[in-house]
């Protein structure tokens, strides 16, 4: 009951997007459209870019 408040469940998938990785050069898809203001990254690297 609680766990599922102000969540949707008739929502669509997520149109999901393939980039490059801005460390490895590795494809990857993201769920959303990158405007190259910022650097995009594969699971991989976005986790070491997390812990920084």
């Amino acid at each position: 009951m609680y766990g599922d408040r102000g969540r949707r469940f008739d929502r669509q998938p997520r149109e999901m997007h393939t980039v490059i990785c801005s460390d490895c050069g590795k494809e990857t898809q993201v769920p959303f459209k990158p405007d190259g203001s910022r650097p995009v990254y594969c699971p991989e690297c976005y986790q070491k870019h997390r812990r920084k």
